[in-house]
């Protein structure tokens, strides 16, 4: 197995690079072709500066001048890199216009959420809704740290659930290419009831040639399944974490199970999340 099409997250915030870096990477990988989509919020064509054309057009102009430096650092990367690269940048509202292209790759590149990076910000819920929406797996990557090596070390995080299932197949190119996978169950001190699960997972995965091991891990207190594994991340030196997101929408609002809301805050190392 492996991804033939990337589509990568482009912005003008500080880690925009660093997510075209590990996509220019991975589509080394698999001689795959990547995608760069320009997608950045709106707020400047709202209503109130419609009724200020001179600030409207002004702050077109400079959106532009952003667009193109991106388009230009892209392509510069993708030519460094020796690959062919594609740049899009359509109109539209940027869940939308993301989502919609994204469910036309096997694998997408998208950012932790920076509360510290205005040019960060796209839409309040930006990569949840495009993760749930796209129905593609979507990799992750942190708002800070290096990425020095990707999918080495994995952790997969299962609970038996759908969406759990999901992550590790979308997973299986990089599971198969992996030097040391692990399969960990976060279970509370009176479950007894999760452990056998993962042995199966991982004979599922021996016949994917992939050769895993797998653990229990006890949360204890207050602590939640979210800051378990980060915890456990931590202490395996994982450099990837491949994990099912829950969630659903409301009217108003995205509504996160408590695991994904972890991981989207606090995130260590790059998660490739499936739903």
């Amino acid at each position: 197995m492996s991804y033939k099409t990337l589509l990568v997250h482009i912005d003008d915030s500080r880690r925009s690079d660093t997510r075209v870096a590990v996509a220019l990477d991975l589509a080394q990988r698999w001689d795959a072709h990547l995608i760069g989509l320009y997608a950045v919020s709106g707020d400047f064509d709202r209503p109130f500066f419609r009724t200020h054309e001179d600030i409207a057009a002004l702050l077109a102009a400079q959106a532009e001048v952003r667009r193109q430096r991106a388009r230009d650092t892209f392509l510069v990367a993708g030519e460094r890199a020796g690959r062919a690269v594609e740049w899009r940048a359509p109109a539209g509202p940027p869940v939308g216009i993301t989502t919609l292209h994204a469910r036309h790759a096997d694998l997408l590149v998208l950012g932790q959420p920076d509360p510290l990076d205005a040019a960060a910000y796209v839409d309040e819920h930006f990569v949840g809704d495009v993760v749930l929406g796209a129905g593609r797996p979507a990799l992750v990557i942190p708002r800070a740290g290096a990425v020095p090596t990707l999918g080495e070390n994995v952790l997969i995080a299962w609970d038996g659930s759908r969406e759990a299932s999901r992550a590790i197949a979308d997973a299986l190119p990089l599971l198969q290419r992996a030097r040391f996978v692990g399969i960990d169950v976060v279970k509370s001190t009176d479950d007894e009831n999760t452990g056998p699960g993962a042995i199966d997972v991982a004979a599922w995965l021996a016949a994917h040639g992939i050769r895993a091991s797998f653990s229990t891990t006890a949360r204890h207190g207050i602590a939640g399944a979210g800051a378990t594994l980060l915890n456990r991340v931590s202490d395996l030196h994982a450099d990837l974490l491949v994990l099912g997101a829950y969630g659903h929408s409301r009217v108003r609002e995205r509504v996160w199970g408590g695991v994904t809301r972890t991981m989207l805050e606090s995130m260590t190392v790059p998660v490739l999340m499936g739903h």
